[in-house]
This record gives C-alpha cells, structure tokens and sequence, in this order.
C-alpha cells in the first residue's frame, strides 16, 4: 500500500464507498471487503424508475464524468434523473492495488474482469439504494465496455444502454495498444516489479505511457488543424507536459496496470461460449451505439459490425476531430452531439 494524494476527496470529491462484501473474481480471486466509490446526483424517485448509471473510463474517476457530463439541462440532468457514477475497482477511489493492504495489495492484487465491475456495481445499486431496474446505463471506453456487460448480463435490469467509444469485445489492435501503454510502465527501473514504495517513483513510465496517447489518443487531424490553440496550449509539447503528463503522471501505475488488463479481455461473448452474436443478441434494452468518428481505439467501424448484432438499436456517429480524447467534453461540438442523442434515448420509450 501506497499514500497517493491524487486519489482524495480533494481533487475527485465528493464521493462516498459502499461495502460489497466479498468480491470473488472471475479469474478466481477474491478481494475482501470490497469497496465501491460513488457519486450520486439528484434524487431517487419513489417507483425507482428514474436511475442512471455511469460507469467510468481507464484512469477517469467519478469528478471527470460529473465535469463532463452531468448537469441542469443537459441530457444526464439531476433534475430529472438519479445519477449513479461508480467508480471501476483499480481506478483508485474503489478498492485498487495502491489502496489495498498486504498481502493483497500492489502487485499481488489480483485479475480483475469487466464482469467483476458490473456484478459489483449491482451489488452496489441494490444494497444502498434498492435499485432493480436502470432507466439507462451510459459509458464511454472502459465505461462502455461495462455498458454492454450490464446489457447482456442483466438484460431485464437495463431499459436504455449507450456504449460510448467503445466494444463489446475487445479487437487485437486494441488489445495490443493497451499492452503499449502496460509495457511503457513497466519498462521504468523504479517500477520494480510493482513493488515501489514512492508514489510517483515510476515517473519515466508513466511518462512513456502519457505520450503513448498523444499518438493514439488524438486524431492526425486534431495536430493538423492546432485545436490545441483555443485551450490556451501554445504548442504540442507544451500540450503533451501540461495536458497528457499532468493528466497521468500523478496516478499510480500498478492501478493504471490492473485497469489495463482489464481493458484488453473485455468480451461479453464469454457469457455464450465465445459467440458474440448470441451474446448481443440477449440484449433487450434500447440501444445507442456512439462511436468517435476519428477514434483510432474504437473506430466506427468496429462498432458498427457490433452495433448490427443488437435488437432495437440504432448507430450514431459522433463527429469530432479530437479522437478518442473527445470523451473528456473539451469539444463543444461532441458533448452537444451526445447530449442530444441521449435526451432522444431517454425521451424513447424503453
């Protein structure tokens, strides 16, 4: 266990953490006393009916998404809706290796699915709020990975799903840029194993690895067109120390690793033998498919060949030259194409 200063109630509050007893993986571990932070925005009503779920994405906590996505007005409206953002396990703020105690913690943590996420986050809904049925599950990235588990492995619960920049199974291309950015961390000397013992000793990898999304995390078009400038960056490098590097240099890499790992195997297709077909054909909540049209993670055709398998769904592609980054709502014209879509969602009747 490490202290980190990053992953507070000062930089991503406020949020609190419920108990979901003894998590036993997938992958046949078990983390005990497991924990799940949350933010929760607006109120519940009393049939129940109005819940919201946000999972989050690689290295993104519960502050980016409320940031980015949550608000009066806006399609994800407190208002109207009651909001739950849970956090990952591994993203620091729920159980993570960095946060855990020996003999668990650190490099012992163990493999953690995408299934083990939702199946926690049920947990979570139903023993703190009561919470049966979601009016509507929304993720982008690793968030939409856990959109598509809860569609499928919970069909009757989710009545409106939309993936965001993301798969239902995870592509080889995809799983081999994550293992880039897995492998950029570990090349560091101060990794050692996963056994650090200074917060941000792993600073080279974690710098190898921020740079590894300037290249994949952006579109060509986004350096072409210097869309950099307006958000008072004054040139690439000076986008890469003070965007990417702050962005990522203050987490911890054996949490980044854990999420990481995760990321690669997402694949609702193990729930049917390995048939992804028939694994999105369970689904039965009304489904938006939102691929970033310039994203080189999750690019719209990846999502289209998925998006074709699932009843009652429908593709939209969200145009923005800012690549997967988009995700952060820096551009004003991907969060109005995502607002829009997901207020006609939730006005559809599920």
């Amino acid at each position: 266990m490490v202290e980190n200063e990053y992953y507070s109630q000062a930089v991503h509050g406020p949020y609190e953490s419920f108990s979901v007893g003894d998590l036993v993986l997938e992958e046949g571990g078990t983390i005990r006393n497991c924990q799940i932070a949350y933010a929760t925005f607006g109120t519940l009503s009393a049939a129940k009916d109005n819940a919201i779920l946000v999972p989050t994405w690689f290295s993104g906590t519960s502050k980016i998404m409320e940031q980015a996505y949550i608000g009066p007005g806006r399609a994800l409206d407190p208002e109207k809706y009651f909001i739950v953002v849970a956090n990952q396990i591994g993203n620091g703020l729920s159980t993570s290796p960095h946060n855990t105690a020996w003999p668990l913690g650190m490099a012992n943590f163990p493999k953690v699915r995408i299934g083990d996420d939702v199946v926690a986050q049920q947990r979570l809904l139903k023993g703190q709020f009561g919470i049966e049925t979601l009016a509507l599950v929304v993720g982008g990235s690793m968030g939409a990975q856990q959109t598509y588990e809860w569609a499928v492995r919970f069909p009757d619960a989710v009545k409106r799903a939309a993936p965001i920049a993301g798969t239902a199974k995870n592509t080889p291309h995809d799983f081999l840029y994550a293992q880039s950015l897995c492998d950029a961390i570990t090349s560091d000397p101060a990794w050692a194993g996963g056994w650090y013992e200074q917060p941000h000793a792993v600073r080279e990898g974690l710098r190898r690895h921020s740079r590894l999304w300037a290249v994949m995390g952006f579109s060509t078009e986004f350096y072409k067109q210097e869309l950099w400038r307006p958000f008072g960056f004054s040139s690439v490098d000076d986008l890469m120390l003070n965007f990417l590097d702050a962005t990522f240099l203050p987490m911890d890499p054996n949490d980044l690793l854990c999420m990481a790992w995760k990321w690669q195997r997402g694949d609702v297709s193990r729930h049917t033998g390995g048939d992804l077909s028939q694994a999105l054909a369970r689904i039965t909540a009304k489904t938006v498919v939102m691929p970033i049209s310039t994203d080189m993670f999750f690019p719209p055709a990846d999502c289209a060949a998925e998006q074709r398998l699932i009843p009652k769904s429908e593709l939209k592609v969200i145009d923005s030259l800012w690549g997967h980054i988009a995700l952060f709502g820096l551009d004003a014209g991907y969060i109005e194409q995502v607002d829009r879509a997901l207020k006609q969602l939730l006005d559809t009747p599920a």
